[in-house]
């Protein structure tokens, strides 16, 4: 079996939790890999490209949603908790990709989503056949206003009220989506209960943790008092969701609480680990309540990259400058791309070349302080692809065109083969269209180039994976002109110098104590005193650290 017990590869003899600066993998199974001809990704599809993912050298797997659901809103919709939707495949399937997974020393983090169901769980089913039912409480129902208009002015993210009426019940529902996606009501203690049943129901299956889907929306405010408007800031705003301030249909506070007992469950099994996604305005503050301490969380993730139109110095020190190594603040984690925004190296590379563009941006990404999160097929550097809209399947795009940025240019087909007609990915035609600007990066392409993204990102995880100064260590940044960011990473005897140029014009610049550094990886012909745009390098010297550890 693969090493799941401990961090041997670090040149420490600490004892951490596997998870602290760990490398996750996030994987979109509709796009990764199709097993049985149908056009759609399966469980059976990763679990074969599995060697592949751990020769990468990440430490675990997120996958996203593959329960039961209709797939109104592609599997966010959960019908069944605890069974395996048939166009993914069984529980069998699950069991034999956690079982090989564990064989190649990865861990698997699946999605939950706790603030809402699909409309066809059975959950909901019940809940809306009558206002006496076991479940009848289950949702968040409320009657109409005298004029029969909805109980007040909340708005859902994809677009107009957050209530359905229901005939049945002759009351209104609430759901922050889709309208086939009713609020789950999560203050409720039953409700809770069933919800540490399904934890409970994975984390025995060999699940190694849990990401949390939409946190911060799982609670409302039981008045159902009316949403203050959001001021004028000069922004387009393309949903009536974007011209409030939400401070009552989410981020209630009884949500760290609800988290404690999340908590106590996961303590219940050893060595698991847990990380929130968490949106919006406040998403800092949240984001630091819903991991603080050792109670709750380990940690979280926002929004600070996934939807930055360009990433700069400012904006990387400011985001991280938020996660001082305070013994009593959580541990942070990063993400330049996922399921939910468009491909980083469309939006960055702006006026220099994307392949330099995508080794400094993924040498980047391995220094930062905290948990790294690459998307399937970052480490091949692809771009967004431009999705017509007859071929659109993302609702938030449909009900929004054009205003809104399709996600679905985010989640096409994995580039196996680039000679196979769907480049690999199935034999039938796939449910998005491949990306054409994909066939010269797929993976036989790039496994045959010794000097291809992706032979480099396996370089830049493996020079992670075996430092403790950039998994663990602690973060000190230095005056650097420009677009320039340097910094420093350290624990115990280990330092390191990390610098790169974000702007698209060359720096010159050289660190006070620029002499007896040892050059470990550099990208785009970084070296010391000069800095080509697009560039960066990591070095180390052996001396004590000026940063401490933390």
């Amino acid at each position: 079996m693969g090493d799941l017990a401990g961090r041997n590869d670090l040149m420490t003899d600490e004892i951490l939790p596997w998870w602290r600066g760990a490398a996750i993998y996030q994987i979109y199974p509709r796009s990764f890999a199709d097993s049985n001809g149908d056009g759609i990704g399966d469980l059976k599809g990763i679990t074969a490209h599995l060697p592949y993912v751990a020769s990468l050298g990440v430490d675990a797997i997120w996958l996203s949603p593959f329960f039961k659901s209709p797939m109104r809103d592609f599997g966010y919709d959960v019908s069944d908790y605890c069974d395996v939707d048939p166009i993914f495949g069984t529980l069998a399937d699950f069991d034999a990709l956690v079982a090989g997974a564990h064989e190649l020393g990865l861990r698997i983090i699946i999605d939950q989503v706790w603030a809402h169901t699909s409309d066809e769980h059975g959950w909901f089913i019940e809940s809306r056949s009558s206002r006496d039912n076991p479940r009848a409480d289950w949702y968040v129902w409320a009657d109409p206003k005298p004029d029969g208009s909805p109980p007040n002015n909340w708005q859902s993210v994809f677009g107009g009220p957050a209530w359905t009426w229901d005939a049945r019940r002759g009351q209104y529902y609430m759901h922050q989506f889709l309208r086939e996606q009713p609020q789950l009501h999560l203050h409720h203690a039953e409700v809770q209960e069933s919800v540490f049943d399904i934890i409970r129901f994975w984390l025995d299956r060999g699940v190694d943790g849990f990401r949390i889907d939409a946190i911060n929306h799982s609670m409302h405010d039981p008045k159902l008092r009316d949403n203050p408007p959001a001021p004028e800031d000069g922004k387009v705003r393309t949903r009536p969701f974007d011209f409030q301030i939400r401070k009552y249909s989410q981020s209630h506070p009884d949500i760290p609480l609800f988290l404690e007992k999340v908590r106590q469950v996961f303590d219940e099994y050893a060595d698991r680990f847990t990380v929130a996604e968490v949106g919006g305005d406040d998403s800092d503050m949240e984001m630091k309540a819903f991991t603080r301490g050792d109670r709750r969380l380990n940690t979280a993730y926002g929004f600070d990259f996934l939807y930055a139109p360009e990433l700069t110095a400012g904006l990387l020190k400011t985001a991280l400058m938020k996660w001082p190594a305070d013994t009593a603040m959580g541990w942070p984690s990063w993400a330049f791309e996922n399921h939910d925004a468009p491909r980083a190296v469309s939006r960055w590379a702006k006026g220099v070349d994307p392949d330099a563009y995508c080794r400094m941006k993924m040498l980047l990404l391995a220094c930062l302080r905290g948990n790294i999160f690459l998307y399937y097929g970052e480490e091949l550097g692809l771009p967004q692809v431009e999705i017509a809209f007859e071929d659109l399947q993302d609702p938030e795009a449909i009900a929004n065109w054009p205003l809104t940025l399709s996600r679905d240019g985010a989640r096409t087909p994995m580039p196996w083969r680039s000679d196979a007609p769907y480049l690999g990915f199935s034999e039938a035609k796939p449910w998005l269209p491949i990306g054409e600007a994909h066939r010269a990066l797929a993976v036989d392409v790039q496994e045959a180039q010794p000097d291809s993204l992706l032979h480099w990102t396996r370089k830049v995880l493996a020079l992670r994976r075996g430092s403790p100064a950039l998994r663990i260590g602690g973060i000190d940044f230095l005056d650097a002109p420009g677009e320039l960011l340097a910094f420093e990473r350290a624990h115990k005897g280990e330092r390191m110098l990390c610098v790169f140029n974000l702007g698209d014009k060359a720096v010159a610049w050289t660190p006070r104590d620029g002499e007896g550094w040892q050059m470990l990886l550099s990208a785009g012909g970084a070296e010391m005193g000069r800095f080509p745009a697009a560039s960066g390098f990591v070095a180390r010297i052996q001396s004590c650290p000026r940063v401490q550890a933390r």
